[in-house]
């Protein structure tokens, strides 16, 4: 259970981290080195796809 709630927290970081790394590379979250950099827009969506996948194999998983 504990592995369980502990995977799923990483995955929703995971998942908000890349949403806010692809949002700052796009320009629309600013005040920061990664805004309108094009690098922070694609490592964010790997990110949270990252994230997802964790999310999935977590919730699939058999304990």
């Amino acid at each position: 259970m504990l592995a369980k709630t502990a995977g799923l927290t990483l995955a929703f970081l995971l998942v908000a981290v890349g949403v806010v790394w692809t949002f700052q590379g796009l320009g629309y979250i600013e005040g920061s080195f990664m805004t309108g950099s094009r690098t922070w827009a694609t490592i964010g969506p790997i990110v949270a796809g990252f994230g997802l996948a964790l999310g999935i194999v977590v919730v699939r998983r058999r304990e």
